[in-house]
């Protein structure tokens, strides 16, 4: 804690991409007049961390050793608080919340609860199948009177093609080639859609044909308030 507000603490590298994008949403959502008026962030962008998906669909490489040294590593050096960007990342909440002794911030419970607020009754889950698999969003969900709609095979294929072959590879993301699933997915009743992959919301950046929730501007929202910021 720094002048009485709290620091946070970014667990990320789950991409590298993702995590500047959390950090510039945090910046940009913060009424500040100077400097000083911003949250004091730590990040730890940890490139090593394995695949999350790999480790949960396919027994990849446990994440879990590696997202609890970057926590280590940020609690020591001052984060009161920690969030990881990477949805999927998730998964390991439970473990990594109880190895430390400062509050982990819960994106798919944030989203939950924003879209209760709203009034939504279904929502899209745009996501890794490691995500979906992993049932973060669905725990999350439960109980929040909010129903989710998941993407079927092709639509999950075509998401997975959009964040590993485009936005991770650094390559010019065409998010109009999953307008024909959003329709049919609209068709089974969702309201809105959950960019609920770090890699989403920049590759459906500027894409207005369908309505979007992204759980990173939430996340990003949350932390200004916890750590003392304005929201604008």
């Amino acid at each position: 804690m720094i002048n009485g507000k709290l620091t946070a603490g970014i667990i990320g590298g789950m991409g590298p991409l993702a995590t500047a994008d959390l950090f510039t949403k945090i910046v940009r959502m913060t009424e500040a007049q100077r400097d000083q008026d911003h949250v004091h962030l730590l990040i730890d962008s940890n490139i090593d961390i394995p695949d999350r998906t790999a480790a949960i669909l396919s027994g990849g490489e446990d994440p879990l050793p590696y997202l609890r040294a970057s926590a280590e590593q940020l609690t020591a050096q001052g984060a009161d608080i920690l969030l990881m960007p990477c949805n999927t990342a998730h998964y390991f909440w439970k473990p990594l919340s109880d190895s430390v002794r400062v509050p982990v911030l819960h994106k798919p419970r944030l989203t939950a609860e924003e879209c209760r607020k709203r009034g939504l009754k279904a929502v899209g889950l745009l996501a890794t199948t490691g995500t979906i698999q992993s049932g973060v969003y669905s725990a999350a969900f439960e109980g929040s009177g909010v129903e989710l709609v998941f993407p079927d095979e092709a639509a999950s294929a075509a998401l997975m093609h959009i964040i590993y072959d485009e936005v991770k590879a650094g390559k010019e993301p065409h998010p109009e080639a999953m307008h024909p699933y959003l329709s049919a997915m609209r068709e089974q009743g969702a309201e809105a859609f959950l960019l609920a992959c770090t890699e989403l919301p920049i590759a459906f950046a500027g894409d207005d044909a369908f309505p979007y929730i992204d759980p990173t501007e939430l996340l990003a929202a949350e932390v200004i308030r916890r750590c003392g910021g304005k929201l604008k």
